[in-house]
């Protein structure tokens, strides 16, 4: 029944997902090129919200839980699981303070209105997971783009998403690059739960009525020993993963 129900309610969620994406393009355009880096800064984070609101005609309940009185006048480095795209909004939403910037894929670059604009002119970097030099010269950029203008790099060091909420082993390479790059960065891990389910189905329909949680963890400081402080990030967010359905 709960399927049957998750038909029309993702075909009212895609629609109202559309005309945000497509509201929120021209808008990002103007911010940008009238009035520049804070406005269209500002105007991302509205879109987000928004896109926030869109999935609660699902069902979907959110609790970002944010405990930590982090620093906004120094570089951050945001690791996170990954599980779907309804992972992203939460971030730049609550986070916004933060400035935060992605690393994506490049096909994410274009073609899609709002999100392919702002990953192009926001500060994000595209790689291309083909190209092993150019997705690591990008990260590179970006490290030393938040450690210049103290803004938050946003990386999900598993690669892909976990189709189970099960988490993958690290992909350490690309946070390696970040904490080099950006060595006065605070690194906050959070743990990501249930957004998963929001792609039981496959791409549609929707899953509906779920509770997507956000535990952002204390903030460590970069080390002199990367790999025990990758993998006391790694074991600080996988804790807080429940795996169960």
């Amino acid at each position: 029944m709960q399927k049957v129900l998750a038909f029309p309610l993702s075909a009212l969620y895609l629609i109202l997902f559309g005309l945000t994406l497509l509201l929120f393009h021209p808008v990002q355009w103007v911010c940008f090129n009238w009035f520049g880096y804070n406005a269209h800064r500002k105007s991302v984070a509205l879109l987000n919200l928004c896109l926030l609101r869109c999935t609660h005609v699902l069902g979907t309940r959110y609790t970002f839980n944010n405990p930590q009185d982090i620093p906004t006048d120094r570089p951050a480095i945001i690791v996170l699981n990954h599980q779907s795209m309804h992972d992203i909004p939460p971030i730049i939403w609550h986070m916004r303070k933060h400035h935060p910037k992605f690393v994506s894929k490049m096909e994410l670059g274009k073609g899609i209105p709002s999100v392919s604009y702002n990953l192009r002119h926001g500060g994000s970097v595209l790689i291309n997971r083909k190209d092993s030099r150019q997705s690591l010269t990008e990260i590179a950029k970006l490290g030393a783009y938040i450690q210049k203008y103290n803004r938050s790099a946003v990386i999900f060091p598993e690669g892909t998403r976990s189709k189970t909420g099960q988490p993958k082993k690290f992909h350490t390479t690309g946070l390696k690059i970040l904490l080099k790059k950006a060595p006065s960065a605070l690194i906050i891990p959070i743990s990501i739960n249930n957004s998963w389910k929001m792609l039981k189905y496959g791409k549609f329909p929707y899953g509906i009525g779920n509770h997507i949680s956000f535990e952002v963890h204390r903030p460590l400081e970069n080390a002199v020993d990367v790999e025990e402080l990758i993998e006391n990030i790694e074991r600080t967010i996988t804790q807080a993963i429940i795996t169960s359905a």
